[in-house]
């Protein structure tokens, strides 16, 4: 009885994590904040017992996946355009944040010491990736979804490792070096790791024909590069990116559309219910840490007002670091578009030629004009950075790292509340007013050139098919094809009892597969140009991404129609 009982909650939640996304776009409100505001609801029904969930499901069952793919989704092109604002915000701001809020709660929770503060700090500081979607909604530029993307891919991870290491502080004295030293090798060890078992799986699900078994694979390489990883001493939520990363920068490249639609479609569903039901938990827990705060004999009340004033803290320190951010971000887009006229003669002086170094050269030189071309068409100036600001919400991650604190730290039960406040009350007012604030600030609306860009890229895969076409090996008078095309022609005009010809419907049979043979090489000359282009960086990741996914649905469409 007790498992059926289980089955209907799990079958529920499912239900409620579905029906949430489906009336989140109605509402004008992200999903995770009506699942937190449901599951809060439900906590305080009559009959409905205190819910508690251990930490270590979320952050060893829950986060690898989740960051794995989103890193797989993530382009790897405009990863490392905005490296620099990306690392600031998921790395030096959560340290930061981490430090101040420590001499924050040392100062009004007197049993706190200041290592119990930097752990409470830490559990604050990590972003949730709630509001890339209502950033995608109302059309912000591209450049904010993929800044606020790579914030919440590795945030989680450094906040992560502070919190270890202040809570290895808390038990024992413990040297800032050996800390920083801790630090660092937590995060390359971690990317060390996981690009490698990254690069290995994807090579290997390149030799599997099956798409389903491919995917199956894949949803085992987050913990593949988790594991070993942690074993080391390192973050492994760290490595699950590095090897998202890498297998969605080389899945183009080693895995068919089949193995790719697979794999966007079963990761997307992963994401919506794993990301879904932590969320319904975390409103859940609300009444449970209600109650181990009222056995502690503390006051719920005594967990608000902190909570307020550190969201205030939290806003006001990500405003000041996102400001100097966005300047140094500037200054250094300013560099670069310095650089343009060195570059364009370089251009001018390569010498004609098709060897390798040449083109080496060549491509060096056209990924740094389409980078200067990027930083000049997708700034970011101060209503950017305050959209920035404004979308740094706390999630699940917050309250499931509280949940780690050990069991002996003064003021434990109500540590955790004022961390589950916090995040509840940023998911509630940022996440209430982001898509108005972005609004607001009217930021600029780059539709037109993302069309324009469009056409572009559309017009350069017309010439190609148009060469493929021209080609006498492809398309020479010894293939039919053109005898062939009036063959089908005909035969679609006939009358339906020519249909029944068996020597008719041969002819109309050779011809589509004649022609289906020309059409995937011009798909596959097309796939490889996308490549190149994105090798170059010469158009928008959002360009390149949906003309890949049209090429890869005719392929399959040709799959479909019959053999190659």
């Amino acid at each position: 009885m007790f498992d059926v009982e289980i089955v209907g909650v799990v079958v529920l939640c499912v239900l409620a994590v579905a029906g949430a996304n489906l009336l989140a776009p109605r509402v004008r409100l992200a999903a995770p904040l009506l699942l937190v505001l449901a599951g809060v609801g439900v906590s305080y029904l009559p009959g409905v017992p205190d819910i508690t969930v251990n930490p270590e499901v979320i952050l060893i069952g829950v986060l690898p996946p989740l960051l794995y793919a989103g890193a797989v989704a993530l382009p790897a092109m405009d990863f490392k355009r905005d490296f620099q604002a990306i690392s600031g915000l998921s790395i030096a701001l959560v340290v930061i944040s981490a430090l101040l809020m420590g001499l924050f709660f040392m100062w009004i929770l007197p049993a706190v010491d200041y290592a119990t503060g930097v752990a409470l700090g830490a559990i604050l500081s990590p972003t949730d990736a709630v509001a890339t979607a209502t950033v995608r909604r109302v059309g912000a530029p591209n450049r904010l979804v993929t800044v606020l993307s790579g914030e919440s891919l590795f945030n989680d991870a450094s906040a992560l490792v502070v919190l270890r290491a202040a809570v290895a502080a808390m038990a024992s004295s413990i040297s800032f070096l050996g800390v920083a030293v801790s630090f660092v090798w937590a995060i390359l060890a971690a990317v060390v790791v996981g690009a490698a078992i990254g690069w290995i799986l994807l090579r290997l699900r390149a030799r599997v024909s099956n798409p389903s078994v491919s995917t199956a694979i894949a949803f085992t390489v987050p913990y593949i590069a988790y594991l070993p990883t942690e074993a080391m001493g390192a973050s492994g939520l760290v490595a699950a990116v590095a090897a998202g990363l890498v297998s969605g920068r080389g899945a183009v490249r080693q895995l068919t559309p089949e193995h790719r639609q697979s794999d966007q479609q079963n990761w997307h569903m992963v994401e919506l219910l794993l990301e879904g039901g932590v969320f319904l938990l975390m409103g859940l827990e609300l009444k449970a840490l209600v109650t181990d705060v009222h056995v502690s004999h503390e006051s719920v009340i005594h967990a608000v007002w902190p909570a307020a004033v550190a969201l205030a803290l939290l806003l006001v320190i990500r405003l000041a670091f996102v400001m100097s951010l966005v300047g140094a971000v500037n200054r250094r887009a300013r560099k670069m578009i310095a650089r343009e006229p060195v570059l364009a003669e370089m251009a001018d002086r390569l010498p004609d030629g098709d060897d390798r170094r040449t083109r080496r050269v060549q491509r060096w030189i056209d990924r740094g004009l389409a980078d200067i071309e990027y930083y000049r068409t997708e700034s970011m100036g101060s209503r950017e950075g305050l959209v920035v600001v404004w979308a740094g919400m706390r999630g699940v991650v917050t309250l499931a790292a509280a949940q780690t604190l050990p069991a002996d730290t003064s003021y434990r039960s109500l540590l955790i509340l004022v961390a589950f406040t916090v995040a509840a009350g940023s998911l509630l007012i940022q996440g209430g007013t982001l898509g108005a604030v972005i609004t607001w600030l009217r930021l600029p609306d780059q539709r037109a050139d993302a069309a324009a860009e469009r056409r572009r890229l559309h017009r350069e895969l017309t010439v190609i098919r148009s060469r493929v076409l021209d080609d006498p090996e492809v398309c020479g008078p010894g293939t039919g094809l053109a005898r062939r095309v009036a063959q089908i022609r005909e035969m679609e005009a006939a009358d339906e009892a020519e249909l029944g010809d068996d020597d008719a419907f041969d002819r109309r049979l050779a011809g589509a597969i004649e022609l289906r043979r020309v059409r995937r090489t011009i798909i596959h000359r097309q796939r490889s140009e996308l490549i190149e282009l994105r090798d170059r960086g010469a158009y928008s990741s959002e360009a390149l991404s949906a003309a890949l996914r049209r090429l890869d649905a005719e392929e399959i469409s040709l799959d479909a129609q019959g053999p190659h």
